[in-house]
Parts: C-alpha cells; sequence; structure tokens
C-alpha cells in the first residue's frame, strides 16, 4: 500500500452547493480506481478556484478496507447542546504555523482557552512536545482525522479512564534506539501507570519519507503501510490506542539545519506522520499518534546549543515518545455506532460550541464548522503557509469571528459561553438596524406604504 500526496486545482464550483460537496465532487474526478483519500486541505484560494493538497491512501486487495469509506461523509447535525461549552482547537500539521509548528509551543494557547471552556478538544501536533507533554487537564487528545469526523457529524467519542496502548516500532538496525523507545514504554507504565500490551517490532519496517509540497507544507510518502495493518488488524483485540514509531527519511543535512534555523524551517516530520495516522485512525478506527525515531544514537545525542525556544523540547528529548504514550493514555473512544449518539456519555457535533483555528486555514474541519453552524475564531497572529481568506467563505453572520491572538480568542470564547454578542462589548456601538418591509394590505387590494423609520439605520 502506497500514500502519498497529490496536489489538485478545483475550480470555483458552478453551481449554489455547499463548499464540502462541490469539493468531494471534483476530488472524485482525480482518484484512480483503488484510491482513498485520507487528507484534505487547501493551501491556496484564488480567483478561478482552489489550490489542494490531498493525502491518498492505494488500497491492497489482501487487506479489509472497506469501499464505505469516505472523508467527505457528512451528517447535519439538527441541534446544538448547551448544557456544556465544548471548544475544539486545531493547529494543523506541517503548515509552519507561528504557534503549534514546532514542538508543543502551542500547549500554553491551549491552556489558555481550556480554561474558558469544559472540554478542550485538540490534536497531537498541538501538544506533543516530545518526551514532553502537559496538555490540559480538560483536554481531549484526539488524532487529527478523528477530530475532522467528529465535526462532519459521523462519529461520536467517549471518554475513557485508560486505554490499552500498544506500541509499534521499527526493528532499528541500531539496537539502542530500539532501546530507548521500550525504555520509553516502561517509563510511561511506571510514571501514569499506563496499560501496554507489549511492544511490537516489525521488520521488515513501513517506510516514511518526509518531503515538501509547492506550497511550502511538509508531506510526506509512506511505503509498505500493509505490512502495519496487517499487525493492527491481527492483534486489534489487545489494544485501544496505538502508539507508532519509526524512523522518517528526511534530505541530507536537514535534522542540523532546521535545529539551526532559529524556527525559519518548517518541521519536516509532521506532515508525514500526520498522513500515516490519518490513515491508521480511519482504516482501523483507534486512537493513534506516531513520534519519528532518530536514525542512530549520534543522532539522538546530537547538541545544538541553545536552540530556538519552539524547538527547545526536542533538543533536550532522546526518545521523542513520551508525548504520545501520555496523550494516547486517556483519548476518547471513538464511537460509529449512531445509536450510541443520545447516550450521555458520548460527545458529538451537536456537542461542539465553538472551534479555534489559525487565520487562512481551509481543510475538512472548517467546511464541516461551516455547514454544521459551529463558530470558528481564526487568529491572525498565528501566520502559516495557508493563503486562504476566511471571510470569502459562506459563514452566516456571527459565525466567523478573526481575531488577533489566541488572549482575544479566549474572551470570544467567553462571551459566545456567556451568550453576549461580541460587538456590544465593543465601541463604538453600531446604531440599532431598523428594517422597513413594504406590504400587500390583502383587506382592501391596497398597498400598504411605510413610511421611513427616523431611526439611524433604514434597509430597503
Amino acid at each position: 500500500m502506497l500514500l502519498i500526496e497529490k496536489e489538485i486545482h478545483i475550480p470555483l464550483p458552478k453551481e449554489n452547493i455547499p463548499l464540502l460537496k462541490h469539493f468531494e465532487q471534483a476530488i472524485k474526478k482525480h482518484l484512480s480506481l483503488g484510491e482513498i483519500p485520507v487528507r484534505f486541505a487547501v493551501t491556496k484560494s484564488e480567483a478561478d478556484g482552489y489550490h489542494c493538497e490531498l493525502g491518498i491512501l492505494t488500497k491492497s486487495d489482501t487487506l479489509p478496507v472497506g469501499q464505505q469509506i469516505s472523508i467527505f461523509d457528512f451528517e447535519q447535525r439538527e441541534v446544538e447542546n448547551t448544557d456544556k461549552f465544548n471548544a475544539v482547537m486545531i493547529v494543523p500539521t506541517g503548515i509552519g504555523a507561528e504557534i503549534g509548528g514546532h514542538a508543543g509551543d502551542a500547549t500554553p494557547a491551549a491552556r489558555l482557552l481550556a480554561g474558558v471552556c469544559d472540554k478542550l478538544i485538540t490534536h497531537p501536533n498541538v501538544v506533543n512536545a516530545s518526551d514532553i507533554n502537559e496538555m490540559p487537564e480538560n483536554g481531549l487528545y484526539v488524532e487529527g482525522s478523528v477530530i475532522s469526523r467528529l465535526l462532519m457529524g459521523t462519529i461520536g467519542l467517549q471518554e475513557v479512564r485508560s486505554n490499552r496502548v500498544l506500541l509499534v516500532i521499527d526493528e532499528h538496525e541500531n539496537e539502542q534506539v530500539s532501546e530507548l523507545a521500550i525504555n520509553a514504554a516502561s517509563a510511561a507504565r511506571v510514571t501514569l501507570g499506563l496499560d501496554c500490551p507489549g511492544v511490537v517490532k516489525i521488520n521488515p519496517p513501513i517506510y516514511l519519507r518526509a518531503e515538501y509540497s509547492s506550497s511550502g507544507s511538509a508531506v510526506g510518502r509512506v511505503e509498505g503501510l500493509e505490512r502495519l495493518l496487517e499487525v493492527l488488524y491481527r492483534r486489534r483485540s489487545e489494544f485501544d490506542a496505538v502508539a507508532l514509531a519509526s524512523k522518517v527519511d528526511i534530505s541530507e543535512g536537514l535534522y542540523a539545519e532546521y535545529f539551526q534555523s532559529g524556527g525559519e524551517i518548517i518541521n519536516p516530520w509532521g506532515g508525514v506522520e500526520a498522513m500515516l495516522t490519518h490513515s491508521i485512525s480511519l482504516l482501523v478506527n483507534v486512537p493513534s499518534a506516531h513520534a519519528p525515531m532518530a536514525e542512530d544514537m549520534e543522532e539522538a545525542n546530537a547538541l545544538f546549543g541553545i536552540v530556538d525556544p519552539r524547538m527547545s523540547a526536542e533538543a533536550v528529548s532522546s526518545c521523542f515518545l513520551h508525548c504520545v504514550l501520555k496523550g494516547l493514555y486517556k483519548s476518547p473512544r471513538i464511537i460509529t455506532d449512531r445509536m450510541l449518539f443520545t447516550h450521555p456519555g458520548v460527545l458529538t457535533a451537536a456537542d461542539v460550541s465553538c472551534m479555534v483555528i489559525p487565520d487562512g486555514c481551509v481543510g475538512l474541519p472548517t467546511l464541516a464548522a461551516l455547514e454544521q453552524g459551529i463558530p470558528v475564531i481564526a487568529v491572525r497572529e498565528n501566520r502559516n503557509r495557508m493563503k486562504n481568506n476566511l471571510q470569502q467563505l459562506p459563514f452566516v453572520a456571527g459565525k466567523l469571528f478573526i481575531v488577533e491572538n489566541y488572549l482575544e480568542a479566549a474572551g470570544v470564547m467567553t462571551a459566545l459561553k456567556a451568550g453576549v454578542a461580541v460587538s456590544t462589548v465593543r465601541r463604538p456601538l453600531a446604531a440599532t438596524k431598523v428594517i422597513c418591509e413594504h406590504l400587500e394590505d390583502h383587506s382592501e387590494g391596497k398597498k400598504a406604504v411605510s413610511k421611513p423609520s427616523e431611526a439611524a439605520t433604514v434597509e430597503k
């Protein structure tokens, strides 16, 4: 099985159809027989259409990958549950985000937002900091594609007391690197009380190659995925979540260049890692997350002096795995049976109160929120490679908020939670809008003429 990234151009819709449906129909024309989309993003909106990046998996005849799987499946939420205020925070992987583009450096922002909501649903890229994970206590660690499916209304999430986390690693040619991963699993067992059914070494390992797209985003290529899936399908009864650790092939010298760049180089590993975990969570229906393994002990022990603070967690780590194990320890169970969506312990799209993203990011989560009527808060300060104007999307009035930073995002979230219109706490306060309706007087067959109001604003 091969997992690759394809760049495509999708024209503007000719008819008045939802963008989500338009993208789904357009993408079908770019797929060959046996190809499954696993990841989708609009990297640039232009006058004649959209430049998109699409992660594609080629199916294997030997593995039970169903035809019915589609990342574009959508179920409209009928209501919004208001007994709790739950937020989704997303920082897409591999887009060079100023905040969250390195190693867990969006965690302070996540902890801030978590302080003004009941549950903060976020994904590994936001809080994974190599051998550190300081995610908020009320945070739910959810793989990115699973968040997309939650917002699309096709799955629910059930909180757990703990998960059995299977660790699958490369059978590394350098035994010391493998021993680091095994020690990380032992450390999680000792400190978290993690139930780890075992560490599975696979040989030959899957092949991950980190690359960059024309937009500059981190993407990649995965080969031999069927070997990993074969292990997971065979051992499916043994685990509730799967942690993955494998080598990621990068250009020669890029490892040192990344740490010495002062944050100018986009983290090369994240894109291909996201492609891999999107596929695993989609096909196996379990929480998953990936950590890169060092090429050798020289790389594991490399010293680069004092690095950019956003990279410091990686600089002080040798295994990069603990963040994954800690996150998966209590990652919510994926619920696909719609009969269980009304269970009080299951969180669905109806329970999502708002979503916070970097400004300009358009992918399935944004498109799903647009269709579901979920308020979106876009943060300008979190600059990134995505070049889209969210204000050009057909958001209903009052469902899109463009803010300068995460401090302001927390304020908007507080206003939404309190039911306070954001505009009413700003000054100057706009005049109250008055609308005059010209109606037929059917009783006398005459037309009733409304006189213009003396209020400040009149619409005709």
